[in-house]
């Protein structure tokens, strides 16, 4: 979902930059304006000083300057550390039979995960990263797939065996699991 806003943000903003900037370019260039835009002519200033002042005497001027200010402030900021928030997971809750729990680390079974899933045949390498709930764990698999490597039975290798025993051995009901595929880029093979 973070994803989507912030594309649909960016590309609004975007738009809304790409369309003010090509105005002015244009009405500078010496096309004609409609009677409605706030940039008459190549000559004009976007802003004169009469419509900067406008407003300046009166008492609920500057307090709602500073208000939207602070508001575009607060709005970046939190954009900001959204999108730059770490969604790994650090630790995962493993049920030892005692009644008394441990905690496994994201990192060592992200380790492991990789480790297996790199070792399967026609695998180059492979990445994993761990995602979701402490409780309810899932996982993103990256594999770079060499070029003879038959992607369906990579897939199936990979849920059966890597993250069957990711599952197995952390104890959970379910790991669910989102797997990237991507072939190395090779040169065509001449036959003679």
């Amino acid at each position: 979902m973070l994803k989507i806003a912030n594309r649909v943000l960016l590309g609004l903003v975007g738009l809304l930059l790409l369309a003010l900037g090509g105005s002015v370019l244009a009405v500078g260039l010496g096309v004609d304006p409609p009677s409605w835009w706030i940039h008459d002519g190549r000559h004009d200033v976007l802003l004169s000083d009469a419509d900067r002042t406008r407003w300046r005497d009166d008492g609920w001027w500057w307090p709602v300057v500073v208000a939207v200010l602070a508001l575009t402030v607060l709005l970046a900021l939190w954009w900001l550390i959204a999108v730059l928030r770490r969604r790994r997971l650090t630790e995962v809750p493993v049920d030892t039979g005692d009644g008394e729990g441990a905690l496994l680390r994201g990192r060592a079974l992200e380790d492991a995960l990789a480790a297996e899933a790199g070792a399967l045949e026609g695998v180059r390498s492979a990445r994993a990263a761990l995602g979701g709930r402490r409780g309810a764990p899932e996982v993103r698999v990256r594999l770079l797939l060499e070029p003879h490597a038959a992607p369906g039975e990579t897939l199936h290798r990979l849920t059966t065996e890597p993250l069957a025993h990711a599952r197995d051995s952390a104890g959970l009901p379910s790991l669910p699991a989102e797997v990237h595929l991507r072939a190395v880029g090779h040169r065509p093979e001449r036959v003679t």
